[in-house]
């Protein structure tokens, strides 16, 4: 068998505008969509250049204690969509308290398996089980 690239030739996106804050955003404790960005913006910038997340797919529901991640993996069949969401996860895990409950998602249509890996990336267990794997640990830890 011979391995190859899944996506060899991934379509790269122009850098967007920024939204700009018009309040000091240290200045108070609100969780907005854009600290969301920035904070994973960091973790994954190869992967926001291929679109894969923007600001527009955060949502942030303060009173509820809510967060919605949509991504758009780069291929229907994309076999690191649940690598990607479970990096996000971990990486939000650290920055935000307990009380946040966290839906991470692939974008709608985008993922051949779209129905099983968001019940991956969302089921407690299964994040856990899949965080035990040293393999798995190991590459989401490298891509922090």
């Amino acid at each position: 068998m011979t391995l190859g690239l899944i996506n060899a030739n991934p379509v790269v996106h122009a850098k967007k505008e920024r939204i700009a804050r018009s309040e000091d955003p240290h200045g108070d404790d609100a969780v907005d969509p854009l600290e969301i960005y920035d904070i994973l913006l960091l973790l994954l910038l190869i992967v926001f250049h291929l679109s894969v997340l923007s600001e527009e797919s955060i949502t942030v529901d303060e009173k509820l204690g809510r967060i919605l991640i949509t991504f758009t993996p780069t291929i229907q069949h994309c076999s690191m969509a649940t690598v990607i969401g479970l990096c996000l996860r971990v990486k939000l895990k650290e920055f935000f308290p307990p009380h946040f409950k966290v839906d991470i998602k692939v974008a709608p249509g985008s993922h051949a398996d779209e129905e099983s890996v968001n019940k991956q990336l969302n089921d407690k267990e299964r994040v856990a089980a899949a965080l035990e794997n040293p393999n798995l640990r190991q590459l989401v830890d490298d891509f922090q």
